[in-house]
């Protein structure tokens, strides 16, 4: 986030010092240029700036995905604030899962470990655990055991009572649970 902000800060002088060039082009011209050019020149280049960066954000976080990281759900968002979010909705939240690395149980081969990743634009990565059994088709929250408990994931899906239907063509079911049962 440093590094955006002092790449915000160079686009903003970038774009003043254009406006200085076109202020003193103006005066050999014999013409004077408004005083406002220059802050409204570094206004443009820093909206300008942060735009492009809102709208490549996510391409930039896919491409640095592991190998076996796929992207199971993005959420695009509008917001007031941000008028041209309503020409083009941005992505600024989605979710990707360690398919790649996805534990099978040794009783039941059609439940599944995947960690899945929360990403959202400013924010740290979250990692959440999940259990996906690929016959009901269902998902739960996998709880990490406690250092010391010996809780094995077919005992917490014994235990486990919040289980939340998930659809054969949601692609969360599809990445984990097809051609692997």
């Amino acid at each position: 986030m440093l590094f955006e902000f002092i790449a915000t800060i160079a686009a903003a002088f970038g774009m003043a010092g254009l406006a200085l060039i076109i202020t003193h082009l103006s005066k050999l011209a014999g013409k004077r240029a408004p005083k406002w050019l220059i802050p409204l020149f570094a206004a443009i280049g820093m909206f300008a700036f942060q735009i492009h960066q809102e709208y490549n954000w996510y391409g930039q976080q896919v491409s640095k995905l592991p190998e076996g990281v796929q992207v199971v759900k993005t959420a695009e968002s509008t917001e007031w604030f941000r008028p041209w979010s309503y020409a083009k909705p941005q992505i600024l939240r989605f979710i990707a899962a360690d398919v790649g690395n996805a534990t099978v149980q040794v009783n039941n081969p059609n439940i599944y470990l995947v960690n899945l990743y929360l990403f959202e634009r400013r924010r740290s990565v979250q990692k959440v655990p999940q259990v996906i059994d690929c016959s009901i088709p269902a998902r739960a929250d996998y709880v990490l055991p406690e250092k010391g408990s010996q809780l094995s994931i077919d005992e917490h899906v014994k235990q486990t009572t919040a289980w939340r239907d998930l659809a054969t063509d949601d692609p969360l079911f599809t990445s984990v649970c097809t051609g692997k049962n």
